[in-house]
Parts: C-alpha cells; structure tokens; sequence
C-alpha cells in the first residue's frame, strides 16, 4: 500500500469531522446569536436608565409622553416613572438570564472541545 493511499482519510472520518464542523458551527452561531440579543438588551436598557435620570429632578405632577404600541400618550412624570423602573429591572433580568445562557453554552462549548479533541485553526 501506498504512503498516499493511507493518508486519505476514510469515508468515516470525513463524516466524522463533518459532524464535528457542523457541531462547532452550530455553538458558534448560537454564541454569536447571544451576544448580538445581550446587545440590543444593554441598549434598551441604558435608554431606560438615561430616561430614569432625566425624570428624577422632575416634579411628579409635570406632563410628559410615553410612546405605548405606537402611539403617543400623555402622561404624568408620577404615572410614567413606576412603569419606567419596572421595564427597566425587567429588562436587568433578562439581561442577567442571557448572559448566564451564554456562559452556559460557551462552557458547554468548552468541554466539548476537550471531549473531542477539537483545535480551532483560523484559515
């Protein structure tokens, strides 16, 4: 047997390591998926924080507007601020939740790396 014919990989190992793309492909997406949603949660939650501080000086009786499904609605600083620091801790509990989901997979990533031997190689 040729030195060239045994280093052929077998129709087996290529499934295998297709197996093992596809796996590692499909953690990375899910990872990247993760970031992008703590992302946008970060965000929305920073633009409730600023609004919080803007309403803090003000008195609880002056007007303001709230945007609700779209539409416009006038409301009080004393009606609008309750709602505001409910969203906003809402929002510090999803925030909490995903980041511990992406340190789940990303662990969960790790010892699957370690159990199949995987090296990343950058091309």
């Amino acid at each position: 047997m040729s030195s060239t014919a045994a280093a052929a990989p077998t129709a087996a190992q290529q499934r295998k390591q297709q197996e093992l793309q596809n796996t590692y492909s499909n953690y990375k997406t899910t990872l990247q998926q993760l970031a992008q949603k703590i992302g946008d949660v970060e965000q929305d939650a920073e633009e409730h924080k600023l609004v919080l501080e803007s309403l803090a000086p003000a008195p609880a009786e002056r007007k303001c507007f709230r945007m609700v499904n779209g539409v416009l609605v006038e409301r009080t600083v004393g009606d609008v601020r309750p709602a505001l620091e409910t969203n906003a801790d809402g929002l510090k509990k999803v925030l909490d939740g995903l980041v511990k989901e992406y340190k789940r997979v990303q662990d969960e990533m790790d010892g699957w790396k370690a159990k199949n031997n995987v090296q990343v190689v950058s091309q």
